[in-house]
């Protein structure tokens, strides 16, 4: 079954378009979404973007501390950033 060349998903209730094979990380940047805040009200987001820093969390589908830049984005997906 082919992918589709495009699916929408929810993102803080806000709705993005992103190509197939786009990862949740990359779709929170292009809604403009902070991943979280510093400890000083900073906005932070994804830094290394394999795994390991765990600056991209955020709850997936109702699954909390997701890492969103090894997830890959699927139509009608619902993420929510703290």
């Amino acid at each position: 079954m082919p992918k589709p060349a495009s699916l929408r998903l929810l993102v803080n209730d806000r709705p993005v378009n992103v190509a197939s094979g786009t990862t949740v990380a990359s779709a929170i940047l292009l809604a403009g979404i902070p991943t979280r805040r510093s400890v000083t009200g900073q906005p932070r987001g994804p830094l290394c973007g394999m795994g390991i820093c765990f600056e991209c969390q955020a709850t997936i589908n109702g699954t909390m501390h997701q890492r969103t830049c090894q997830v890959f984005c699927t139509e009608g997906m619902e993420v929510r950033t703290p």
